[in-house]
């Protein structure tokens, strides 16, 4: 129907500012949109793929488990190790926050499911960070406060299945 206008290399740094801009303006969709373009000149654009996860996980009460699907991947091309393991932990720590607000049946558990795996990022993170640089243990801080807040949100009751007597 309709066709994209690729952007030129030339226009990235703008366009990036422009999609940062987005994101603090609280249009989340409109930052996606200028990185999926950048994306499709620039593939492995560090920067894009970033501000993409993170536009996505601000979109998650609209759609949660297509902007999971999309942040996931993004965090995936991520070149740097740190990078995954930090931006990994922030998409299960805003996930678990979303699953909070839902509030339904078993969210609670599901809530704690993904702030322990963002809590383990974390850890992954803080053991490889660059010198000077706590924002994985900042994290890590808040994820143990929100369930300190929230003691609704624990690991899911453990089943005991009753072997039949034969």
């Amino acid at each position: 129907m309709f066709e994209l206008k690729p952007l030129t290399r030339e226009s990235i740094p703008r366009a990036l500012e422009k999609a940062e801009r987005y994101r603090l303006l609280n249009e989340p969709a409109e930052a996606e949109s200028i990185c999926q373009d950048v994306l499709g000149v620039d593939p492995d654009n560090q920067q894009a793929l970033v501000t993409l996860l993170l536009a996505c996980t601000e979109l998650f009460d609209e759609e949660l488990a297509e902007n999971v699907k999309e942040a996931d991947q993004a965090v995936a091309r991520l070149l740097d190790e740190y990078a995954r393991a930090y931006y990994g932990g922030i998409v299960f720590e805003r996930k678990a926050k979303t699953q909070m607000k839902r509030g339904t049946a078993g969210s609670g558990y599901a809530a704690y499911e993904s702030l322990r795996r963002a809590m383990s990022l974390y850890e992954k993170a803080g053991a490889i960070r660059p010198p000077g640089n706590d924002d994985a243990l900042l994290r890590w801080n808040t994820c143990v406060r929100i369930l300190e807040r929230h003691p609704h949100v624990t690991p899911a009751p453990r089943e005991t299945a009753e072997l039949p007597l034969e």
